[in-house]
């Protein structure tokens, strides 16, 4: 697994790339760079030709929504 952004990682198995959101302390809610990094890692995706890409979250919630302690 190679970290995209300091929110995000990136894996491949195969023809399959798994994407993690990774920030479980903050239940993987949203912040611009976790933004960035999923669209980071569907770029890398798409260049390593993968067939199908499994977006996951790390920790107890897959994503919060917005990080409301963070500014609009």
């Amino acid at each position: 697994s190679r970290r995209v952004t300091e929110c995000v990682s990136y894996s491949t198995d195969g023809p399959v790339a798994l994407v993690h959101l990774d920030r479980p302390n903050r239940l993987n809610a949203v912040v611009p760079a976790l933004v960035d990094g999923v669209l980071a890692a569907f770029e890398r995706a798409g260049a390593d030709g993968t067939g199908a890409v499994i977006l996951a979250g790390r920790g107890r919630a897959f994503c919060a929504g917005h990080d409301l302690k963070e500014p609009a």
